[in-house]
């Protein structure tokens, strides 16, 4: 079939002709489980997006809260600015509320592993599970002290 070796080799040829198939509803020609598949990889992509934005927030509340020394203007805004995307990610992907603790939790691992290696403290230093809420890590008005 056409349509599924243009998958392996043009990518954005064969998403081309899938979504022209779709569009004109000739579903018996279209290539339905690679599109199952690239539905799933999209939906797998908006979580890592999640726990991406989680983790670059967390591994600035922590330097914030255990380096006050070295508070700036560029920690706070990276701090607000994650916070903005992660309600717009939210925002645009409700769902994505379900999986927030699991995603804080694998985010929080990363933000450890960060902290430590831009604060150069040792790993006993910092909690070993997530200090903050979800609500403390989404307010705009929370900083840990």
């Amino acid at each position: 079939m056409r349509n599924a070796s243009n998958y392996e080799s043009d990518f954005h040829a064969w998403a081309g002709e899938q979504a022209a198939l779709l569009r004109e509803r000739r579903f018996a020609e279209a290539d339905i489980d690679n599109i199952a598949e690239e539905i799933d990889a999209l939906g797998r992509s908006e979580k890592r997006a999640l726990v991406s934005r989680l983790a670059v927030l967390l591994t600035h509340l922590l330097k914030w809260q255990f380096q006050p020394g070295h508070r700036s203007a560029s920690w706070e805004l990276t701090i607000s600015e994650q916070r903005r995307a992660l309600a717009r990610l939210l925002r645009d992907n409700p769902s994505l509320r379900a999986a927030l603790d699991e995603a804080i939790a694998d985010a929080y691992g990363d933000a450890l592993l960060a902290a430590r290696r831009e604060t150069g403290f040792a790993a006993q230093t910092f909690p070993p599970t997530c200090p903050y809420t979800p609500g403390q890590i989404a307010a705009d008005d929370f900083y840990p002290e």
